[in-house]
């Protein structure tokens, strides 16, 4: 009978995997503290004079995408370990918006922390139908020295080209260069393509901020504007006087309010006798446009304004609650007078 050999190799085997096992996890534990260690280094060795780089995070960035760009840009060896770094260190929620003077000197863990107090910028936020002054005193309330007079000098004859939204402004930021900010994003909302439109509807950029201005204090939802704007067009095609409570508030707060009073109400319900005043925004009084527009309109009045919507209605007004009331007479809208403003 034929004797099988002995099978050697699986002692062998084991007691080399036994110690091998051990070793290999030596060796992967070593590598990983030797990448780590090299990782969580600074760019730049010893060189606090080293240039500092400007580096924007966006609202709702992930920490993936800020990793990967602090590494692109050089100011981290890894992005992996950076993104590690700051779990571990618990900051992932803490990493703001904003931009940052950063430099290739600063360790890994300098800049996460730095990212979650150093920001040289602040968001702010211009809601639609503000005037220029309201969007001054934001800015006067939120930025370091702020030139509020400087603003309102170089927005005097740009009413209606501030363009509401949210930006990203530095604290220290100058006037001039807050202004251009607002109107460099004015520039690119009312494009070529709303200019052509306008222009084809017989109406110039000023025509339309103006309107707009209008249509931005007079109708609080989006569903409204364009009927409006469209009872606006009808009004000064029939040669009516517009008749829009609005621009008296804006004669009113201009003859009330010092441009850099911090409490003026700059919207106050005009009165029967405030409308006799003699202002050229007076539009019970005077017909057509007044002469420039009372608020910087947002981009649905803008739209509504150069795409109006056609009605039979002539009057509108509104409720509380901002809900529009449609008449086709002036009968009808003395009922709604009496129904809805007067309960």
């Amino acid at each position: 009978m034929t004797r099988r050999p002995k099978n050697i190799e699986g002692p062998f085997l084991k007691k080399f995997n036994l110690i091998s096992i051990p070793i290999l996890l030596v060796a992967v534990l070593a590598t990983f503290f030797l990448w780590w260690r090299w990782a969580n280094q600074s760019v730049i060795n010893h060189q606090p004079s080293a240039a500092s780089s400007t580096f924007v995070i966006k609202k709702g960035e992930s920490l993936s995408s800020v990793a990967f760009r602090l590494q692109k840009e050089g100011l981290i060896k890894s992005g992996a370990a950076f993104k590690i770094l700051v779990v571990f260190e618990k900051l992932e929620s803490q990493i703001q918006a904003g931009s940052f003077l950063l430099k290739p000197s600063l360790t890994p863990k300098e800049i996460a922390v730095f990212l979650t107090r150093g920001t040289t910028d602040i968001w702010l936020t211009f809601p639609e139908g503000w005037r220029k002054e309201e969007f001054a005193r934001r800015l006067t309330s939120n930025l370091e020295n702020f030139d509020q007079e400087g603003f309102l000098d170089l927005a005097k004859n740009h009413e209606g080209e501030l363009f509401p939204d949210t930006y990203l402004i530095a604290k220290d930021a100058s006037a001039s260069a807050v202004f251009h900010l607002l109107q460099d994003n004015f520039q690119k909302k009312f494009d070529e393509d709303l200019t052509q439109i306008a222009s084809q509807a017989g109406l110039s950029q000023k025509e339309v901020l103006i309107l707009s201005s209008l249509v931005e204090r007079e109708a609080k939802h989006d569903q409204d504007r364009a009927m409006v704007a469209g009872i606006f067009l009808k009004r000064l095609k029939a040669d009516w006087p517009l008749q829009v409570d609005a621009t008296m508030q804006y004669a009113l707060a201009n003859l009330r309010c010092s441009q850099t009073e911090d409490d003026c109400d700059w919207w106050l319900t005009p009165t029967a006798t405030d409308k006799k005043i003699d202002s050229p925004y007076n539009t019970y009084k005077y017909k057509g446009l007044p002469p420039t527009p009372i608020c910087n309109p947002g981009l649905a009045s803008i739209e509504a304004t150069v795409y109006p919507q056609n009605s039979d209605y002539w009057f509108y007004l509104s409720d509380a609650s901002g809900r529009m009331y449609y008449a086709k007479t002036v009968e009808e809208h003395n009922k709604n007078i009496s129904q809805y403003l007067t309960r």
